[in-house]
């Protein structure tokens, strides 16, 4: 397991640092972070002006888990200079919370005013077929943990206490549904990981009101919220949650569904960045 760094801010700056230099990039404005089967979306994403290893940035682990890249792009589409990440660091993988949320502490250090945050997800509405696209209007942190626990942040940084009443921005999802008009919206809820959800578990989501139900993201919203960046959150259903469906869930059919839908992906990613 990572240590925490003594102050995460400082980290950031000094990743953001390493970034501008590796990439000849000064500043980006958007930041995508690719979840699981995401990652070959950023390949026609447009001109990649520079590609980094993310294990080279002060930080950085190098992903670990399959269907995601060891990869920083520096990418143009349209008038957006924008950050790449290809993978993300989760708490199920044994990293602590400021390394989970490094990246998006980096993106906006780099000056990235919008994050737009991807994950493969387990669908509880029957109406969702897998390789829908939903884009996030709230969500339910159930991993026990919080980028806000802790020590305080700087006194250069926001307090600690921020305000999540719009923790995914109205204006970007109404971005995504000029690109897709029919994309519908839920509640992510995310959870610790390490194993999938029980239907016992998926049942008590439901209550909960959850629409879908994944591993990672919720900690990224409110480290980028924190420090004042718009969050798009868009999930894929790539499975049907445990119980609602006749299948057993399996990793590899999570990444084939996400593979499935990369065309899609895509154009919705391209669409919103364009239109920044």
């Amino acid at each position: 397991m990572n240590s925490p760094h003594p102050d995460p801010f400082s980290l950031a700056d000094e990743a953001a640092a390493a970034l501008a230099e590796r990439t000849g990039q000064a500043t980006h404005d958007a930041v995508v972070v690719l979840g699981s089967g995401w990652a070959a979306t950023a390949d026609g994403l447009g001109e990649v002006l520079a590609d980094v290893p993310l294990d080279d940035l002060p930080g950085f682990p190098a992903p670990t888990v399959a269907g995601h890249r060891n990869s920083a792009l520096s990418v143009a589409v349209g008038d957006t200079t924008t950050l790449v990440l290809g993978g993300r660091s989760h708490l199920y993988e044994g990293h602590p919370v400021p390394t989970v949320v490094h990246g998006v502490r980096t993106a906006i250090a780099a000056g990235c005013g919008v994050a737009i945050l991807t994950n493969a997800a387990g669908g509880l509405n029957p109406a969702w077929p897998v390789g829908q696209p939903v884009v996030l209007r709230d969500q339910l942190n159930l991993t026990g943990a919080s980028p806000m626990a802790g020590p305080p942040p700087p006194p250069d940084r926001p307090a600690r206490f921020v305000d999540l009443t719009e923790a995914y921005s109205m204006r970007l999802r109404g971005l995504a549904h000029q690109v897709d008009s029919s994309l519908p919206e839920g509640i992510y809820a995310g959870l610790l990981g390490g194993a999938y959800e029980t239907p016992a578990e998926v049942r008590m989501l439901g209550g909960l009101g959850a629409d879908l139900v994944g591993m990672s993201t919720v900690l990224e919203t409110i480290a980028a919220r924190h420090l004042g960046a718009e969050v798009l959150g868009i999930s894929l259903v790539t499975n049907a949650a445990a119980g609602m469906g006749n299948e057993n869930l399996d990793h590899a059919e999570v990444l084939e569904a996400a593979r499935a839908a990369g065309p899609r992906m895509l154009a919705l990613l391209r669409g919103v960045l364009e239109r920044l």
